[in-house]
């Protein structure tokens, strides 16, 4: 089965806690803090892996999680870093953010590799936190909450060439022709419900890939038929090789036929019409072919909506006439083609994503009584709070006081005695 898109949940490593311990040494009575670091919790990264074609592997498992880091030990022992998780995908594919829609990153060189989660960073052991005022004290943080979200993964097939045109026109018989491809071949409508890759290799050594993509009808930008779901795997090919059928035995002409495909294109793309495109007129071992391909030229050459007239190359994949000044065209273009980026990705090689955070913090009042605090900033910092240490609430307290906190409960309503809650954790508001 071919697997384009999927969705799946990702979630970072937290970082290790930190820890509280003194130096108990013999003629040592005054050691001092020695709490070590928490280690770094692993990463979710996506690598290229050339082997893979479809994103299958994602159809089964949905959830990935990168393992946290070691806590922090005694004799300022940094905790053990997690290791980051690897996931491989096809090239090609594009990592969205499915909440907010936003492109985090495009995956399209051998064993390029991009983070999609980042690990959080260890606790700092008490070490960190001795001062004149409080030599010994008894404050380590909680490792920082590694990154989670949502996202969406679509595979772009990575081809030089595409074959686009109506069903049954002759894009496999072509691709399983000039390539060792094996296509699924048949004389009905949309035989071809994958698309399909092949290597065209020239005498002159030069070589190409080569996409059959699912046959297009009249309406698929806008969903009708197999189109909008494989007309993304155009928007990466160089060259665009537009195949119309001149035998006749359909009945349709072969110049509305090119129109109606461009205009397809068009309605999904605009660009799409700015790459490279070649006519190739099919079957031309047919009877009728050659009559009607000189009409077809001739109705392009008079129409004055096309930018330029494009070139037309006769071919029959059955008798294999003409393939050969086809290849060697088609090659001519990709040298002269430079790769078109996707939209929307800025730096796919270094680029990392992590989750934005929301400056300040947001109070709630639900009901009588009741105060709910909630916003990244604030929660990451209840969550690298250790709570079974009083210094390190304290040290909560001050950090939320000078973020205005205090200042927003009064002005929300709270009183003595009301309940504050963050997360689930409650505790009560002393004025």
């Amino acid at each position: 089965m071919f697997v384009d898109q999927v969705k799946v949940d990702v979630k970072a490593g937290n970082g290790g806690n930190g820890m509280v311990a003194f130096r108990r040494e013999k003629f040592v009575p005054n050691g001092g803090p020695s709490g070590g670091d928490g280690g770094r919790g692993g990463s979710i990264v996506f690598q290229a892996d050339e082997g893979l074609r479809t994103l299958m592997d994602f159809r089964y498992t949905r959830k990935f999680k990168a393992e946290a880091g070691g806590n922090g030990m005694i004799k300022q022992m940094t905790g053990r870093s997690a290791k980051d998780k690897i996931i491989n995908v096809p090239l090609g594919t594009t990592v969205t953010n499915a909440e907010t829609g936003e492109l985090i990153g495009d995956i399209v060189t051998k064993d390029q590799k991009l983070v999609i989660a980042k690990g959080g960073r260890g606790g700092r052991g008490n070490i960190h936190f001795a001062s004149p005022k409080n030599p010994a004290p008894e404050i380590s943080e909680n490792g920082e909450p590694g990154a989670e979200l949502t996202i969406r993964l679509e595979l772009k097939v990575l081809a030089d060439v595409g074959l686009v045109g109506f069903p049954s026109v002759g894009k496999s018989t072509l691709l399983s022709v000039v390539t060792s491809a094996k296509p699924k071949i048949a004389a009905y409508h949309f035989t071809t419900l994958v698309p399909n890759l092949g290597m065209v290799r020239l005498d002159d050594a030069r070589d190409f890939v080569m996409a059959d993509l699912p046959g297009l009808i009249e309406g698929a930008a806008t969903g009708v038929g197999l189109g909008i779901q494989f007309l993304r795997h155009i928007e990466r090919t160089r060259v665009i090789l537009h195949l119309i059928d001149m035998s006749g035995v359909e009945e349709n002409d072969p110049f509305e036929d090119y129109k109606k495909i461009n205009h397809e294109l068009i309605s999904y793309d605009p660009d799409l019409l700015e790459r490279p495109q070649i006519v190739v007129a099919t079957k031309m071992d047919m009877p009728d072919a050659e009559a009607n391909l000189a009409e077809f030229k001739a109705k392009l050459a008079t129409d004055d909506t096309l930018p330029n007239v494009p070139d037309v190359y006769p071919i029959s994949s059955i008798t294999q006439q003409g393939l050969k000044p086809l290849l060697a065209k088609t090659a001519d273009l990709l040298d002269v083609t430079p790769q078109f980026p996707v939209k929307g990705v800025d730096d796919v090689e270094h680029r990392e994503y992590t989750t934005p955070s929301e400056a300040g913090f947001k109070v709630e009042h639900p009901e009588e009584g009741l105060f709910v605090l909630s916003g990244d900033k604030l929660e990451r910092l209840f969550k690298m709070t250790n709570l079974d240490r009083e210094e390190s609430l304290m040290r909560f307290a001050r950090q939320i006081r000078g973020m205005g906190v205090d200042d927003a409960l009064r002005a929300a309503g709270a009183k003595n005695d009301d309940t504050i809650q963050i997360l689930d954790y409650a505790f009560q508001f002393m004025d």
